[in-house]
């Protein structure tokens, strides 16, 4: 006899942990439905991503012979069509959960065995194998083979379905041989978000309305909320994997650029420096643009960081002199940041050349991820060249560029007001926008 009420999850147990061997592992009991569901790590990606720079996911399925009262032959040469269909729903809810690309070119394989069978076992090997997925990622993350953790959101599944004429949660053989209708969803949840991976329904004794695949739908919310409080409590300290910010090495070591940037982008990434990563690098800018060289910097810095990589590149651009200094603005007098010498051979180029001397700032800010293509945003900082120095903050040359903004030169400028309309701040900003609708 079935003592639950309709609205109610069977005794759920998780214990994570449950073997030893494996990098993740947990055992799930539902009702008296177990699945033990553990996480293997491999080196190396199927030939489909090799040389990608991103991992993969794949899962699998099989009920024990002694899972059910009739014994369940073992699979052989041939798999259990059943088994297969189960194990690609599994791979694919857990991928919706991750980003691959911050795995690196590895392989984790979720192994799903039901040990006791009595409904809901594929919807128990989803929610029992995020655990077991998270787990692994949080050994990988101790033993320092990765930066960031691919698992970028929640995710756990449940069974719905029509019963004596009642949308019914987490039903049990008893109840599913009998339903109406029945739904295995599975949902994700993000920043509090929640969101459907994959939803499976039926209409076995009859069709159902929309009313009732609305109120399916929301008994399944209400059911997988439950679930990934579970998961969570299951996890203790591992939980921290979930949504955890992707690590941002800054190609820099001017510590005001590094707090500036962080400003810019601490909401989305934690940003660190390069000496708080532990690493160097020296990229000869052989670019003959500002975002070619932008993209030699961060890419050389997410090779040797392991993670995420943001570089600029940026210089001033005066228009009567074609272009120039341009990429060379550092060591425009040949020899890199004397500021002095620059500034004076600038003076001397455009002695001759009559008001207005347009110039602008420029900067190519370059973010290289693994896995994926580099993403450039473009900034620019629009004003003059003077004849004479004015102002004393500020550095290269802005004691000789006049903004167009601020009606002052930089070097006049407070930091506050100069970091406003800064050149490499607009490109950020784009680079932000261009994340976003990434996002979207």
């Amino acid at each position: 006899m079935n003592e639950r009420t309709a609205d109610e999850l069977r005794p759920l147990e998780i214990h994570p942990g449950f073997t030893e061997m494996a990098a993740g592992s947990a055992l799930i009991c539902a009702g008296r439905t177990r699945v033990l569901c553990t996480a293997s790590v491999q080196e190396g990606v199927p030939p489909f991503l090799r040389d990608s720079g991103r991992g993969w996911l794949t899962a699998e399925y099989a009920m024990l012979p002694g899972s059910t009262p009739q014994r369940k032959a073992r699979d052989g040469v041939k798999r259990d069509g059943r088994g297969v269909e189960i194990g690609r729903l599994i791979g694919r809810s857990l991928r919706a959960a991750c980003d691959l690309s911050r795995l690196g070119e590895r392989t984790i394989t979720i192994d799903c065995d039901v040990l006791q069978a009595d409904g809901g076992t594929r919807t128990a090997a989803v929610t029992g194998g995020f655990v077991a997925l998270c787990l692994a990622v949080q050994k990988l993350l101790d033993a320092k083979k990765i930066v960031d953790s691919p698992v970028v959101r929640q995710v756990a599944a449940v069974s719905v379905g029509i019963v004596n004429g009642a949308p019914t949660l987490d039903l049990d053989y008893a109840l599913d041989s009998h339903a109406d209708a029945d739904m295995n969803v599975v949902m994700t949840r993000e920043g509090g978000k929640m969101a459907y991976a994959e939803i499976q329904g039926t209409g076995e004794g009859r069709p159902y309305g929309r009313e009732e695949l609305t109120a399916l739908l929301d008994l399944a919310q209400e059911g997988v909320s439950a679930l990934m409080a579970a998961q969570i409590a299951a996890l203790g300290e591992a939980a921290a994997v979930i949504g955890k910010k992707p690590v941002l090495a800054l190609a820099t070591g001017n510590f005001g650029k590094v707090k500036e940037l962080r400003a810019l982008l601490g909401d989305r990434f934690d940003v660190r420096s390069m000496r708080e990563m532990g690493v160097e690098t020296d990229v000869e800018e052989t670019g003959e643009t500002f975002e070619e060289n932008a993209i030699l910097k961060a890419d050389a810095l997410r090779r040797a960081a392991g993670c995420a990589a943001l570089a600029d590149d940026s210089g001033l651009v005066v228009d009567a002199l074609g272009g120039r200094p341009g990429v060379y603005s550092a060591r425009y007098a040949g020899v890199h940041g004397d500021d002095e010498a620059n500034n004076r051979l600038l003076l001397k180029e455009l002695e001759n050349v009559p008001e207005p001397r347009t110039a602008r700032y420029a900067a190519a800010v370059a973010l290289c991820r693994p896995g994926r293509e580099p993403m450039v945003a473009f900034g620019t900082c629009e004003g003059e060249i003077l004849r004479e120095y004015r102002g004393e903050g500020g550095f290269g040359y802005d004691p000789l560029f006049y903004s167009d903004d601020l009606h002052m030169t930089l070097a006049e400028a407070s930091p506050e007001a100069k970091n406003g309309i800064s050149h490499r701040a607009r490109a950020v900003r784009k680079l932000l926008q261009m994340l976003e609708a990434e996002n979207a």
